[in-house]
């Protein structure tokens, strides 16, 4: 075959293999299998090693584009990541501890945590680090304030749609609710936020950042069936952490400072679990509240 024949029986097989990979919906197969058959003949790899190679790029770059959709569902006001956290200047946040929950494991068993700390001590950096762990994870992860939750169950109410919006936070497998305590709900919000909250109830995980201890959360306190706040007693030699019964399981409580009634985290953490700790003091991370 003469080298123009020789061409044009190559341009017809590009277009061919353009016009499937488009009619298969495989955009990375047709941007780069020219460039990966060129690379093959280089190399002198097999016809099942070049398709193989194809193939491994598009499920990569399809897995790149799940993952940063993902990211941009959950709607995180800005990204943030566990190494860029200075653990070495908050000894009373143990590294162990947010390694194990890093993993995810507490989310797979419905389980909650709760960060709570003056502003500017790290929790909404904490949290949103975990919730971005758990998105490169393939879940379903939602950032909100309560403020934010709030006026958007007011305004769906509004505009009956509210048991659509409750009905896509349940299926959320994980709910980061930022700011708890901050700002004063409106009339008739704190009963939506916790209709929400009711039907997530051991149907996914939840993490929530606050500057209030639980004997604060009057909020709680005031809308059922969240009524019940279990607040562990302090002993001479140790402060019981926290847990919010009924919300059913709740992972490490981490705080910044000691609300009362409420015990640090210190220490390495063995998985996903209330714990106990010294009573260091105040922590300064880098960024975030």
């Amino acid at each position: 075959m003469s080298t123009p024949a020789r061409n044009a029986q190559t341009a017809a097989l590009e277009a061919l293999i353009e016009a499937h990979a488009v009619e298969l919906k495989l955009p990375t197969v047709r941007r780069r299998f020219k460039a990966l058959a060129a690379e093959a003949t280089r190399e002198q790899q097999t016809p099942l090693a070049y398709l193989a190679a194809l193939l491994e790029a598009e499920i990569a770059e399809r897995a790149e584009r799940r993952e940063k959709r993902r990211l941009i569902d959950a709607r995180f006001p800005q990204i943030k990541r566990l190494q860029d956290f200075r653990f070495q200047d908050n000894p009373t946040v143990p590294q162990a501890t947010i390694a194990a929950l890093a993993e995810g494991s507490w989310i797979d068993d419905r389980e909650s945590v709760i960060f709570i700390g003056d502003s500017g001590t790290g929790k909404t950096m904490l949290a949103t680090a975990l919730a971005v762990c758990a998105c490169h994870q393939g879940r379903r992860v939602r950032f909100t304030t309560l403020a934010g939750l709030a006026n958007e169950l007011q305004e769906a109410q509004g505009n009956r749609e509210l048991a659509r919006v409750v009905g896509r936070y349940a299926r959320t497998e994980l709910l980061l609710c930022d700011e708890l305590g901050y700002l004063a709900l409106p009339d008739g919000a704190a009963e939506l936020v916790f209709q929400v909250l009711s039907e997530r109830h051991e149907r996914g995980s939840l993490i929530i950042t606050t500057n209030l201890p639980f004997g604060e959360w009057k909020l709680l306190c005031q809308a059922p069936p969240f009524k019940m706040v279990a607040r562990g007693r302090r002993s001479p030699s140790r402060d019981a952490a926290t847990r919010l019964a009924s919300l059913g399981p709740v992972g490490p409580l981490l705080t910044a400072r000691r609300p009362r009634g409420v015990g640090h985290l210190g220490g390495a953490g063995r998985g996903v679990r209330p714990c106990h700790g010294s009573s260091g003091g105040r922590s300064h991370p880098t960024g975030g509240a």
